[in-house]
């Protein structure tokens, strides 16, 4: 219990990748102390454990750092294995696949990011880029989970695993992102299986703890828009 005890997460509140680190640590039921750092003004503990990316999520276990959220992830899951549900299946295959899926959902994110500060045109463009590539994840959601039974709705536990986490961290709030951006990113119509599974997510006790208040993340989103067009470019 004493190993357990000795671990810290360096992160920040609204930060996606940070988590996906706490739902892990949450779904595993390991202990941990939070520790929230400002972005703008970075702490020396953070930059020491992350002297490379110099950036949030940072665990801290036993005094040993380890960075970047999808590494985390994994490192969690082999380190506390005994510790309530595995995050990625035993299967060798099935475990590539869904790191494959896994690193599909964090490129997805990637993509969506800039939409924040974009001007109308590139949001578009952006979102024509977002729709195209939730449509290739429906397709194969759908065939890792035969007629669209998502293991969360099966299980109707809150044993979330490695894809499960992935999509909260990065759709749980996704109406707070279309009200502050005044966009709209999900279709039920478009991707049905997508849609379903990020409700039955929001629906999990443990995804309400962690995910931010929806109103505070609609005043984030709006606030850093704003910010975005009122900032005058360098020369």
């Amino acid at each position: 219990m004493g190993e357990e005890m000795n671990v810290k997460l360096h992160g920040f509140w609204a930060s996606p990748y940070v988590k996906r680190v706490e739902l892990a640590l949450k779904v595993k039921g390991i202990p941990y102390e939070y520790v929230e750092e400002e972005l703008c003004n970075k702490s020396d503990l953070l930059l020491q454990y992350n002297p490379v990316y110099k950036k949030v999520p940072v665990l801290v276990h036993n005094g040993k750092p380890t960075a970047e959220s999808l590494v985390i992830l994994e490192y969690i899951d082999e380190t506390w294995k005994n510790h309530n549900s595995k995050l990625l299946p035993e299967d060798p295959y099935l475990r590539a696949t869904f790191r494959f899926w896994g690193n599909y959902i964090h490129q997805l994110f990637e993509t969506m990011r800039p939409i924040v500060a974009a001007e109308a045109e590139a949001q578009e463009r952006i979102i024509d880029e977002v729709q195209e590539k939730l449509n290739i994840l429906e397709e194969g959601i759908g065939n890792i989970f035969p007629q669209g039974k998502i293991p969360v709705v099966i299980n109707g536990t809150e044993n979330m695993g490695y894809l499960d986490i992935l999509m909260c961290s990065v759709f749980a709030r996704h109406e707070a992102v279309e009200e502050g951006l005044g966009l709209k990113i999900l279709d039920p119509e478009k991707t049905p299986l997508i849609c379903s599974w990020i409700a039955a997510l929001n629906d999990l006790q443990i995804v309400k703890q962690i995910i931010p208040p929806h109103d505070n993340m609609v005043i984030l989103f709006k606030n850093i828009r704003q910010r975005s067009f009122t900032i005058p470019s360098s020369s």
